[in-house]
């Protein structure tokens, strides 16, 4: 393993770059992941060109961060991983990771991607506190969460549509 704090020993997290624009456009246009992402409809190339020619802006400017899941010692890019929401002020951030594809999930990728940025938050950005919310049928997530260190410190009741019922959120929190 590398002294580089955004390196693992299964993944490392890296910043976006121009050539990343038709794995984002499909990975955000796919449907089956909407329900997570809270997506209502498609994004389209010239917006998503757009967002890559502006991602360099610090952190500090834009108030998020969204870096690739990248296989160690590859250039196989498996997710993404992002701060969303960052508060310099009271020093939180909002945290969501996708694994995209679906035979990459369940190996720990997204585990150790956690850990790495949960690092970098505490090491580098300074920050006190992170949080997400998850849908309370989104078992694995919740896992996976609570397995690095968060905790349920809430429930939404009836939060969140699903198409055909009303699903409760919960609210994780993590004190770094």
């Amino acid at each position: 393993m590398t002294n580089n704090i955004l390196h693992g020993q299964q993944v490392f997290l890296r910043a976006l770059e121009p050539e990343d624009l038709e794995m984002l456009y499909k990975w955000e246009n796919d449907t089956e992941i909407w329900n997570v992402s809270e997506t209502l409809s498609p994004i389209s190339r010239f917006i998503l060109k757009r967002y890559l020619e502006n991602v360099h802006k610090d952190i500090f400017a834009t108030r998020q961060l969204r870096l690739v899941v990248q296989l160690t010692g590859t250039d196989k890019a498996v997710g993404t991983i992002d701060l969303f929401d960052f508060d310099q002020f009271h020093k939180r951030a909002g945290i969501g990771i996708l694994i995209a594809e679906k035979d990459e999930r369940r190996k720990g990728y997204a585990e150790e991607a956690l850990q790495i940025l949960v690092r970098y938050c505490r090491e580098i950005l300074k920050i006190h506190q992170l949080y997400c919310t998850i849908s309370s049928e989104n078992q694995s997530s919740t896992d996976l969460f609570m397995k690095v260190g968060f905790n349920i410190t809430g429930t939404r009741k009836e939060w969140i549509w699903n198409g055909t019922s009303y699903l409760d959120e919960h609210f994780l929190q993590m004190i770094l």
